[in-house]
């Protein structure tokens, strides 16, 4: 009886440690990112993929050098062997917008291994409304919703929406020059929000994009029509007034933008949570303790939004799943066939 028990639990043993060895069938498709905060988007996503069949190894663009980036990523002794085994996994930036304006955007629309974000950057779905609260819980633990986070960061999306249109306007016409990015995010930064009146720094927004907009219409104002075809153009890609804010520079969105919404937010619930631990504490010493508890218990804002991944019902992350998709059934079917 001992000896088939051995025998039985040492039989279980193997099979497991068997299952623990690489499933030698599947086929290795390396994906290709541009840096290391972009491993994290791309192996949440491309993971839902993996199976019986493929599986995928994401990693940085160089195996010989610390060389990162997307010119890396997408360089010609790279971009000569994408293919079935291995793909390039970009954010979009504006190559996306321009549509084939410009050696990088004809790379991104026209190589079927190149898979982007279609909004600028992994940041943006990082900042996405309506998953920002969740984010402040996470930072806080404290559940209390002080403003509607989706509606504040869609009213800034309408705001900037119609200067967006002439910011890639301009890369369009390669007179970026003349209203660069770098000028955009300038006009189109948030100042210090006011919870007791968060409208007051949307009003200054759209004062400044009011202003700009006037000095672009009067310099340009042969090319309205062009900017009024983009504005339809724009909304069959996907970039609508509401959704423009996935669109801007991803840098500037986190740091200029949500942050300056989130950060006061989530100084607020603390001291409310904190100032409820002061308020039920029967003495001292549980106050400390209780107190000491919390916050250790908190996390830094910035870092629970570079974590964030609860954005993808976004439109534009379905759009990315719909083209990884797309390209397993093809090797699927080629592997059938």
């Amino acid at each position: 009886m001992g000896r088939r028990l051995v025998d039985s639990i040492s039989s279980q043993y193997i099979a497991a440690a068997n299952m623990l060895r690489p499933k030698k069938a599947r086929k290795k498709i390396v994906a290709y990112v541009e840096s290391y905060d972009d491993i994290f988007f791309w192996r949440t996503l491309l993971s839902e993929f993996e199976d019986d069949e493929f599986y995928f190894q994401v990693m940085l663009p160089s195996s010989d050098s610390l060389s990162r980036g997307k010119k890396i990523a997408l360089m010609n002794r790279l971009g000569s062997g994408l293919g079935q085994n291995m793909i390039a996994c970009v954010d979009a930036d504006y190559d996306y917008l321009m549509q084939g304006v410009g050696h990088a955007s004809r790379q991104l629309m026209n190589n079927p291994y190149v898979f982007h974000t279609y909004a600028y950057a992994i940041e943006n779905y990082q900042c996405y409304a309506e998953s920002l609260h969740q984010v402040c819980v996470m930072a806080t633990l404290n559940d209390r919703s002080l403003i509607d986070i989706p509606a504040f960061i869609h009213l800034y999306s309408r705001i900037v929406h119609p200067l967006f249109i002439w910011s890639v306007w301009s890369y369009r016409k390669n007179i970026y020059d003349k209203f660069s990015i770098t000028e955009f995010n300038a006009v189109a930064r948030l100042g210090n929000v006011n919870l007791s009146h968060p409208e007051s720094a949307l009003n200054e927004l759209a004062e400044r994009v009011r202003r700009k907009l006037h000095w672009l219409e009067r310099r340009y104002s042969r090319f309205k029509g062009e900017v009024a075809a983009m504005h339809k153009e724009f909304v069959s890609l996907g970039v609508t007034p509401d959704s423009t804010y996935l669109f801007i520079q991803g840098h500037h969105l986190m740091e200029n933008v949500v942050l300056k919404l989130l950060t006061p937010i989530c100084n607020q619930l603390r001291r409310e949570r904190e100032h409820e631990i002061k308020l039920l504490a029967e003495h001292n010493t549980q106050m400390q303790n209780e107190l000491t508890c919390y916050q250790n218990s908190q996390g830094n804002i910035e870092f629970m939004l570079r974590k964030n991944i609860a954005y993808k019902e976004a439109p534009t992350y379905q759009r990315i799943r719909n083209d990884i998709e797309e390209l397993l059934n093809k090797l699927k079917g080629r592997k059938e066939n």
